[in-house]
């Protein structure tokens, strides 16, 4: 391939991009031949993939160094994201906790005290991720800490890796353990009532971490302090069913243990119960006899606490929106009793256990109102919290009656609140120095998707922004059950404040109004996801928000797939795209590290129906010689070991390859970065930095 110059606009030099090879792969799937001509890119350590991305970041360094708003907005994002910040407190074991960042840290800290009061004052250092690695890329990504003894087991993750290893200290003294747990990821320890055991998850160790091979099945294992990794005692696996995980609840009387289960990403689960005891020896023990509660992978279930022998549970067995029920592990079979229940207006996005009774999570219009009642479901009080926000964290026990809630929203950073359960509300003060924003208007607007299905969405603004049109950004999400709520987030909070309109987009696929709403955006309908993302752009420019010319889209993961998508299917209708770790190859996903958890949600390119839908929409797929793209910045890690770089790397070399216009098609490859977890914050600064300046540059929006 020749190099190809493209240039953004006539006063810039063109960019040169570098010459990159192509193979002559060709694959034969279900009949069609698809052509991978960049295959030998999903090799991360091959010397040619090095060499592809040292010569793409050698172009796209100077490229973004040079625009006008970078050190502008660079100074935002690093202000933002380097100010003192705390988290919500939790009280365990007669000690409060909190994780923490005094400002200027690379990663946060984990701050303990005897009293919330301590606590507020600064409290004990108790760990640091900053003092694991000279560059800032140790990041503490999990933590429990044992009621009974004290102890700690917390999860580490480096370079932004998804695999973790677990080590332990005691949280009275800080003495740290002989304890080093390696190739484990997704499930926090979860200690047994022994104080001296828990249960984590495993997979075989990899060729090595880099390594991007699909991964093996996993099991869910218990430890006991003080033996070897390899005597580690099975709980639950299903080898031959490498997709499915089972998470852990260990009851707060010690009495149960209970097992959720699902194949991958799915929302469904199974669930089943064993009951613990204490052998001669003062150990825990996990019953063998397994109580079904469900045993069919119907519908969404997770565990909210127990009383006694009855388990309370949110389920969406008959109630899409959700519904909390009472289940009796003495006879499971018998009638379960409801509660709680969704409904239209309102989901059931969450329930916590409080001394006699429930902090209720309802989620309406896409944002939380949290609500106390009685173990009953009745008496329901709510107490007086900002809004529209979404809740960041909260913490309770069954047997306290002091709650910690969390809020965000897009007005705000961070506010939180101790609440009890007989009424009283007191916010807790802001650490000294925490950043918030200027003064935001948020308001809510209704687009029509293909389909005619409304499709809600978020606007913010300054306050103080004239009419429009005006500079936007485009943000979506759009798949597995996940919500997309009100939150604060320095890349969104820095372009508002530069003067840009931002639009944060409810898409189907999405958790923010029941399982109907997430399930008419998976599998065979996933285009209407994008369907939905285009309405909301046509809104946006129909109503006088903004034009095609200042409209700039955004995601990450699955959002990456949405960008990627929505560039290659309605190319006309964006200024610049953003795609951010997205998925981008939508016949070999299965194949790299977690992807084959994927399927549940996007279907399997293995089944013949579901390939073909798959390549109808597949970003790479979909590239077409002589097509004019909009202006592109793809940002990926090296280290990303959930959606691997290969997924960007092949879409931005067949991008540049395709691109007929002289709109610049650019990637910036972060070393020593993975999927967004745990990256120092500098460096994330910097990456929002890269992404906010090349979409003012290519929008209009002139940051002073």
């Amino acid at each position: 391939m020749e190099p190809v110059a493209g240039s953004d606009n006539p006063g810039r030099a063109p960019v040169r991009y570098p010459v990159v090879e192509r193979d002559d792969v060709v694959d034969t799937l279900h009949g069609v031949q698809v052509i991978d001509p960049y295959r030998y890119l999903e090799d991360p350590d091959a010397d040619r993939t090095r060499a592809f991305v040292d010569a793409q970041n050698a172009v796209t360094t100077p490229y973004l160094d040079g625009l006008p708003a970078r050190e502008t907005l660079l100074a935002m994002t690093t202000s933002l994201l380097t100010a003192p910040r705390r988290g919500v407190p939790w009280e365990r074991g007669g000690r409060y906790f909190v994780i923490a960042n005094p400002g200027e840290k690379d990663q946060d800290q984990l701050f303990v005290a005897d009293t919330l009061d301590d606590l507020l004052a600064g409290g004990r250092l108790l760990l640091d991720p900053n003092d694991w690695s000279a560059d800032g890329t140790a990041a503490l990504t999990g933590l429990s800490i044992s009621k009974a003894s004290g102890l700690l087991a917390w999860a580490r993750a480096d370079a932004g890796s998804d695999w973790r290893t677990i080590g332990v200290l005691d949280t009275a003294t800080g003495e740290v353990l002989d304890e080093h747990l390696i190739w484990t990821k997704w499930v926090d320890p979860t200690w047994l009532p022994d104080g001296r055991s828990f249960l984590y998850w495993r997979y075989p160790a990899p060729v090595s971490a880099e390594d991007t091979a699909a991964m093996g099945a996993g099991e869910l294992v218990l430890h006991r302090l003080g033996t070897p990794q390899d005597q580690d005692e099975l709980v639950w696996s299903r080898p031959e069913d490498k997709e499915w995980m089972a998470d852990p609840w260990v009851s707060d009387d010690g009495r149960w243990l209970v097992l959720t289960a699902e194949p991958g990403t799915d929302s469904r689960s199974t669930v089943e119960a064993r009951r613990l005891s204490t052998d001669a020896d003062g150990r825990s023990v996990v019953g063998s006899e397994v109580i079904t509660v469900v045993g069919e992978l119907a519908d969404a279930q997770s565990v909210v606490g127990s009383d006694g022998d009855l388990l309370f549970l949110r389920t969406e067995r008959d109630a899409p929106t959700g519904r909390l029920v009472t289940v009796d592990l003495a006879d499971p079979a018998a009638d379960w009793v409801t509660l709680l229940a969704g409904d239209d207006e309102r989901v059931l996005a969450g329930v916590r256990m409080a001394a006699d009774s429930l902090l209720v999570l309802w989620s309406v219009d896409a944002a939380h109102r949290v609500v106390i009642t009685d173990r009953s479901g009745g008496a329901a009080r709510a107490p007086e919290l900002p809004g529209p926000a979404s809740v960041t964290a909260w913490q309770s026990r069954p047997t306290s009656d002091e709650i910690f809630v969390g809020l965000t929203s897009f007005a705000f950073r961070h506010r939180v609140f101790r609440l009890t359960t007989s009424g009283a509300v007191d916010e807790l003060p802001a650490p000294d120095g925490q950043s918030d924003q200027a003064a935001v208007t948020a308001l809510r607007l209704r687009a029509t998707s293909a389909d005619g299905t409304q499709v809600p969405m978020s606007v913010v603004h300054r306050a103080d922004l004239g009419p429009g049109p005006h500079p936007t950004l485009l943000y979506g999400y759009g798949g597995f059950d996940v919500p997309v709520l009100p939150s604060f987030s320095a890349m969104f909070a820095s372009w508002v404040a530069a003067g840009g309109v931002l639009a944060v987009a409810n898409l189907r696929g999405g958790g923010e109004f029941g399982q109907a709403w997430h399930e008419a955006g998976m599998l065979e309908h996933k285009q209407r996801v994008f369907d939905d993302l285009y309405g909301c752009a046509e809104h946006l420019v129909a109503q006088g928000w903004t034009t095609t010319g200042q409209l700039a889209v955004h995601g990450r993961s699955n959002g990456g797939l949405l960008v990627g998508a929505a560039m290659t299917q309605r190319p006309e209708l964006w200024a610049a795209a953003l795609p951010t770790v997205g998925v981008l190859d939508m016949l070999r996903f299965h194949l790299f590290t977690i992807g084959w958890a994927w399927t549940t949600e996007y279907g399997s390119p293995d089944d013949e129906a579901m390939f073909r839908v798959l390549l109808d929409y597949s970003p790479l797929h979909r590239l077409m010689p002589g097509t004019s793209y909009p202006p592109t910045l793809i940002c990926t890690g090296d280290h990303d070991d959930r959606v691997v770089p290969a997924h960007s790397l092949k879409f931005g070399a067949q991008l540049q390859f395709c691109q007929a216009s002289e709109a610049p098609v650019l990637l910036r490859v972060d070393t020593r970065a993975g999927h967004g977890m745990g990256k120092p914050a500098r460096a994330l600064a910097l990456e929002y930095a890269d992404q906010l300046a090349f979409a003012a540059h290519h929008t209009g929006l002139v940051v002073s």
